[in-house]
């Protein structure tokens, strides 16, 4: 098989299945991993796929990754973000922690506090939270995603609008690399989203440097709302420039 036809492939299957790994594509095509890295570094220089750290993945405007893909993709960082994030959480805070596999890694990375009270509407995070017998885990009504675990729906809002926190812990589908917006692909999530910051005290981004320029169609609000953003690399500098012009923090999770 020519390079031009593996290319073709590789970008017919990442858009297909949303995200494919270097090792199962050098499999598929009996070649080694180093050709696989090069077809990938020369399709997301052209725009055509988006390259992660051992895979790439298609970027959809209006579907979402399947939830165990978003799991593994970009771990390392996730991890790194969730550590930064935890150790700017005091003992005793209260906060909401919303949808999304890296605020799942912020929850397990709070495993070591005490006396927390947590307010989500992520199934997933109360079950990891709920082995801490000091912490008071609130779970927020409304209907559950079998997807993913996420709580969303119109009594999940006025749940939500109900509190006050200390910290306002969200993640985020993707970041518009021209005017700050923050994207995601539900509606009714956004909703959430939007409740859970403008309840909020301190409002903490974490977001990998994936989510830059990643599209979705549903507009949650801007950049410059949040207090702080934990990412794992510099952001583009359109970003940097709102970063600064509306005095949110930027933490470099590296």
């Amino acid at each position: 098989m020519g390079q031009q036809t593996r290319q073709d492939r590789i970008i017919q299957l990442v858009r297909e299945k949303g995200y494919a790994s270097i090792e199962e594509l050098a499999a598929l095509f009996q070649v080694t991993p180093q050709t696989i890295r090069r077809d990938i570094n020369s399709l997301a220089d052209q725009n055509f796929i988006r390259r992660h750290h051992g895979g790439a993945s298609y970027d959809s405007s209006t579907t979402n990754v399947d939830y165990n893909t978003r799991q593994a993709l970009q771990l390392d960082a996730k991890k790194q973000i969730a550590k930064r994030v935890a150790e700017e959480i005091p003992n005793g805070a209260s906060m909401f922690i919303n949808i999304g596999t890296t605020t799942e890694e912020v929850a397990r990375a709070l495993l070591n506090h005490e006396k927390l009270k947590i307010i989500t509407n992520n199934i997933n995070v109360a079950s990891i939270l709920r082995v801490k017998e000091d912490f008071n885990v609130i779970v927020a009504g409304g209907s559950v995603r079998s997807r993913d675990g996420g709580i969303i729906g119109e009594a999940t809002v006025d749940f939500i609008n109900q509190f006050r926190v200390d910290y306002g812990i969200i993640g985020i589908s993707g970041i518009d690399q021209e005017d700050g917006s923050l994207l995601d692909y539900d509606y009714q999530e956004v909703r959430v989203a939007q409740g859970i910051i403008a309840n909020s005290r301190n409002v903490f981004l974490a977001a990998d440097n994936a989510k830059f320029g990643r599209n979705a169609m549903v507009r949650l609000g801007n950049i410059t709302q949040v207090d702080r953003l934990f990412t794992d690399a510099q952001p583009p500098k359109s970003i940097h420039a709102l970063l600064k012009e509306h005095s949110v923090k930027l933490e470099l999770c590296e």
